[in-house]
């Protein structure tokens, strides 16, 4: 079986370069012929002589992915096995119960089910521990493994027997796959009388229409006068539905962006073809570092035509456009083809990976090659790094301890408990965890051996390496105890040092498990300093104006948020 692969792939190869060779050949041309004549002889060599058996689906797809990443972060290959997750990222959709599942030791967990879909209908919480999918023990199963068991063809049965806190015996569920469709617009509502909010969490298929629905739902049973769209931790997506989600607030014939690549056949301009729904609303959108790609689309071209204060932090710095490519056997080559153009010209992409350092990292764009550009009005505004907010408000960083008990799954496993305990819970907006609740927190939280360093104590422990090497340690080995002592932290102070953001998380993961993610994100908003500033902002109609004709100058606000 091995030798036939070989066959195939070096004949594959010879066909190439033989038909290569029997055409008129540039200088480029010329080069290509050379390597890849160079890649097949020692590919040959490799295969012949190498000391071990090796596998040459495995050396190719190596070497594949080593040449691609030499390019930029974004041009992938992806072989056959894969492609059920290229489709699920761009369209949002596939067959299964609806959650997510992550490991935990040496189990497979449900990790957070979608509202509406058969693992939550069926009452599988977050939490549960899989031991059986279709009678087969899951125990030993790599997660990839559980995860293709538990997808299907919609309208398939499925039996699910897992383990729940709190129960004395596993629990067996019978369920039905379906078609699972993850929302672009995950919550949308009113977040004051007449201030309208809209998240938008990515940019598959359908994205533009399910916000156009919220958009007119808000506007047909509330008296909304303002609007919040929020793009914040929006990795991006179809670039297509950026265009529409202009199109609701930008009036039709627009150009919200256009793509300029090597293929000059492929650039494209992307217009407004549709009448809008609100051109008049005032508008803020909401950005952070985690914003990208189609993301920095919608709210760049909304800057630029002077529509809507942009507020929070800078974004990302996506400019690039990526164009699948079928391959032989059903692969897909994802390869960047074009940047992208907002309506003033410029193009936002932060790091330059056709010039790299020399130790080959990857720079970001120098302050000389940034440019000027205007908006509609004549403000300034930049290319070079992402979309820079109207208003920068930059929330607070989390406490070392905070980030801990995140990372070690302590707020997870303590609300998994809650859950078992608890029927019920008051509603998001105005849930939180009571003292009590809070104490019983941090004795499970000790009960559990939780531990951690922080950056303080982990650079001490690395100088006292490096002193005693040195053989400074013994010279001052009071100062260095007396400065461990001050340096050491205590669970227990941390606790209570940082109750407050602590207990924010806390109350959000708890939420979760009742209202799901809508409730999460209604949760999260409770405290919330960039949306604070968009309300403060959509409150003074003056300063919306000044600052979209160019009257008001950027603010910078630091303060602290969950």
């Amino acid at each position: 079986m091995k030798k036939t692969k070989r066959n195939i792939f070096v004949g594959g190869l010879l066909i190439i370069l033989l038909s290569l060779g029997f055409t008129t050949i540039k200088n480029k041309d010329l080069e290509l012929v050379k390597n890849l004549d160079i890649y097949y002889t020692l590919f040959r060599e490799l295969n012949m002589f190498y000391v071990d058996e090796t596998d040459p689906e495995k050396l190719v797809t190596t070497s594949i992915n080593a040449m691609l990443t030499s390019l930029d972060p974004y041009t992938t290959y992806i072989p056959e096995s894969d492609m059920d997750d290229f489709k699920f990222q761009t369209t949002g959709e596939y067959g299964g119960i609806g959650s997510l599942i992550r490991k935990s030791g040496d189990h497979v967990i449900i990790a957070d089910p979608y509202d509406g879909f058969p693992a939550a209908k069926s009452g599988i919480r977050a939490g549960d521990k899989i031991l059986k999918v279709d009678g087969e023990p899951a125990g030993q199963m790599a997660i990839d493994a559980v995860s293709d068991k538990l997808k299907g063809k919609p309208g398939t049965n499925l039996k699910l027997t897992v383990e729940r806190y709190g129960e004395d015996k596993p629990l067996d569920f019978s369920l039905v796959r379906e078609k699972i469709s993850i929302r672009s617009v995950p919550y949308y509502g009113m977040i004051d009388e007449h201030t309208g909010y809209i998240r938008i969490a990515n940019f598959t298929t359908g994205a533009g229409k399910e916000v156009e629905n919220a958009l007119k739902s808000l506007q047909r049973t509330h008296n909304m006068k303002s609007l919040v769209l929020d793009f914040r931790s929006n990795p991006g997506g179809l670039l297509i539905e950026a265009v529409r989600i202009c199109n609701l607030f930008i009036g039709k014939g627009e150009m919200i962006v256009n793509t300029r690549g090597k293929v000059k056949q492929w650039d494209s301009e992307y217009i407004t073809q549709q009448e809008p729904v609100n051109t008049e609303i005032p508008l803020v959108v909401l950005i952070n570092r985690a914003s990208a790609s189609a993301s920095e689309i919608v709210a760049g071209a909304l800057q630029d035509l002077d529509r809507a204060v942009i507020v929070g932090q800078r974004t990302f710095g996506k400019g690039l456009v990526q164009t699948s490519r079928p391959l032989k056997y059903n692969a897909q080559l994802k390869v960047t083809t074009a940047k992208y153009y907002i309506p003033s010209g410029r193009c936002i992409q932060a790091l330059d990976y056709s010039n790299r350092n020399d130790d080959g990292s990857v720079g970001v764009i120098p302050d000389s090659l940034i440019s000027e550009y205007e908006t509609r009005n004549g403000r300034l505004v930049y290319d070079g790094g992402g979309i820079q907010p109207d208003f920068e408000v930059i929330p607070e960083m989390l406490s070392e301890i905070t980030l801990q008990l995140y990372t070690q799954n302590m707020f997870f496993d303590f609300a998994t408990r809650y859950r078992c305990t608890n029927d019920e819970i008051t509603a998001p907006e105005s849930f939180n965890i009571s003292d009590d609740e809070y104490t019983s927190f941090k004795s499970f939280v000790e009960e559990n051996g939780f531990e951690f360093q922080t950056a303080s104590e982990k650079a001490f422990k690395n100088l006292i390496k490096t002193a005693k090497r040195e053989k400074y340690y013994d010279l001052a080995s009071e100062e260095f105890f007396s400065l461990e002592q001050m340096l050491s932290h205590n669970n227990l102070k941390d606790l209570e040092t940082f109750r407050d953001e602590i207990r924010q998380i806390l109350s959000e993961e708890i939420v979760n498990r009742y209202y799901y993610h809508a409730g999460r994100i209604l949760a999260q908003i409770q405290e919330d300093i960039q949306l604070d500033k968009a309300l403060e902002v959509l409150n003074e109609p003056a300063l919306v104006k000044e600052v979209l004709t160019g009257n008001q100058g950027a603010l910078a606000i630091a303060g602290a948020t969950y």
